[in-house]
């Protein structure tokens, strides 16, 4: 079992998620209002992912650790769930830039 894209709709609105291979999201996206925007957005992961060139390290409000992935012009594209130590961030970062590029879409929304 490998790590996948999963992509849904809610409404209007379109969201994808990155799962490890044990199902847990990795990262999430924020709301896109058309299918192909959020395709795109899945794309920026992708590539954004590589040798960890997009990936901001930050905190949260609470001060937990946690990351963004963040696409060539600027835009986030993906947020990770917060951690409770910046070591446990290291691994989401290690799983994500692991994963990402090469994992497949699953479940597309029709």
């Amino acid at each position: 079992m490998n790590a996948y894209f999963k992509l849904s709709r809610s409404g209007p609105q379109f969201h994808f998620v990155l799962r490890a291979p044990n199902h847990r999201t990795i990262l999430s996206s924020e709301r896109y209002t058309t299918q192909a925007a959020a395709l795109k957005g899945i794309e920026a992961v992708r590539r954004s992912a590589v040798a960890e060139r997009g990936i901001v390290r930050t905190l949260a409000r609470n001060g937990e650790p946690m990351f963004n992935v963040v696409a060539k012009n600027g835009e986030i594209v993906g947020t990770s769930e917060t951690y409770r130590t910046a070591a446990s961030r290291e691994k989401g970062i290690a799983s994500v830039v692991l994963n990402a590029p090469q994992a497949p879409l699953r479940h597309p929304v029709d």
